[in-house]
């Protein structure tokens, strides 16, 4: 059996293994009173234990590793941060282990004391067949309670991840909220496809300018265009010339400099995502909202977000998809689906941070926004559906698909509590 070092931790952790009459390698009478806390740091496993040893109480730290001998692969010996291991937790004892003071270390062989059916199921969860997921015959009958709660942290460990692109986007724009908010929504309104390129476009603006800007929807779209070099063809169309005129303007004004690699792609685009539809929309946005900042912050009801977002493109775009081919006329709003993914990649990731540092947060608002939400539709949730489990609105798809990245294909399933249980049942 291919143990790992992670599964020991586990063991350790969860107090998985016969505590009565555990004896070192030295046949020293061990009595385990606290494991100590995790490190997830560089250094000693476990901190802050606390071991009898032959009924004396000793205070300290807890390595642990597969063989005895990863103690000098690790050159422990030489580290004095191990100075205050008062045991070494291991797999197998393959050598004697001494302390950088040269004092032997007190060793506990942990396979002697764990129960065979634990090592079954984790045989059994790790095992190389071929699977969707290493629990997939389980994971549907997990306890409804436990997932419950499980569920919401990793929803929260999404968001966490999310914050990361705000914390960087406040820096470079020197904690204007607006100027966020803004680059956010450029970088969602382009998907995956476009959501780079557009995002170049709105960090190549002084948020300054979209402010001067909005009461004409064709200069915000003039910035947009020009600024994502749309508007580098010689096309006869009177709105293309307006664009340009406008744009020429503009730039020389606010003395814009373009970057030259932004260039939106239309290739294997659905056309109502092509980006002259969603640059257009995103204008139209700022155009008619003029406190969007304000109003998100205040919103929490997914109702009044489909009202705030009710938007459309110019009157060009109604009749075309690219400047030279023309289409049926239609009214190209916002779906509501498409206000959905904003909402779960933009607004509630932003209003978390900007609640946070105003003191405000409310974990129970944005549960009950997040969970008004309908679920997301995509292959990995389609996974966990065909295992049985029901994914009910947009905070469980988020949650899930942050299991599936961070935990089911890294093989993390001792930090998942489906794994945990798994584990543990008899």
């Amino acid at each position: 059996m291919n143990i790992k070092e992670n599964f020991i931790h586990f063991l350790w952790q969860q107090g998985l293994f016969h505590k009565e009459k555990l004896i070192s390698t030295n046949t020293e009478k061990l009595e385990v009173i606290s494991p100590g806390s995790l490190n997830t740091d560089s250094g000693p496993d476990f901190f802050n234990a606390k071991i009898k040893i032959n009924g004396q109480l000793w205070a300290g730290n807890v390595e642990i590793h597969v063989k005895s001998s990863d103690w000098y692969v690790h050159a422990h010996e030489n580290d004095t941060a191990y100075d205050s291991i008062i045991l070494h937790v291991v797999w197998e004892d393959d050598v004697p282990v001494f302390t950088p003071l040269n004092i032997p270390v007190t060793t506990l062989v942990l396979k002697d004391y764990v129960d065979k059916s634990v090592l079954k199921n984790y045989n059994e969860l790790f095992a190389t067949s071929k699977k969707r997921l290493n629990c997939e015959t389980e994971i549907s009958k997990t306890d409804a309670f436990l997932f419950a709660n499980f569920k919401e942290r990793l929803y929260f460990e999404r968001l966490e991840q999310k914050s990361d692109l705000i914390y960087r986007l406040l820096l470079n724009s020197n904690n204007d909220w607006e100027a966020v908010l803004f680059k956010m929504l450029a970088k969602n309104f382009g998907l995956k496809v476009n959501g780079e390129s557009f995002l170049q476009m709105a960090n190549m603006l002084d948020f300054s300018v979209v402010r001067k800007s909005a009461n004409s929807q064709l200069q915000l779209e003039a910035l947009f265009f020009g600024l994502s070099n749309l508007l580098e063809d010689e096309f006869n169309l009177p709105y293309y010339r307006e664009l340009k005129t406008e744009y020429d303007y503009l730039s020389k004004k606010f003395q814009l400099l373009k970057n030259s690699s932004v260039k939106p792609k239309f290739f294997r685009l659905r056309p109502q995502n092509f980006p002259t539809i969603r640059l257009s929309q995103l204008a139209s946005l700022y155009h008619l909202r003029k406190r969007l900042f304000a109003d998100v912050m205040a919103i929490n009801n997914v109702a009044e977000f489909y009202d705030l977002f009710e938007v459309t493109t110019s009157a060009f775009w109604e009749t075309h998809y690219t400047f030279t081919a023309s289409s049926k006329k239609s009214k190209k709003k916002l779906t509501k689906s498409f206000i959905d993914l904003l909402l779960i990649n933009t607004i509630i990731p932003l209003k978390v941070v900007y609640l946070k540092h105003q003191d405000r947060f409310d974990t129970s608002k944005i549960i009950s926004l997040v969970n008004s939400i309908k679920s997301e539709k995509n292959s990995i949730i389609q996974n966990f559906n065909d295992l049985g489990v029901t994914v009910n609105n947009a905070m469980e798809t988020q949650a899930f698909l942050h299991l599936y990245t961070n935990y089911c294909t890294k093989n993390a399933c001792l930090s998942c509590v489906v794994g945990d249980r798994f584990l543990k049942k008899k």
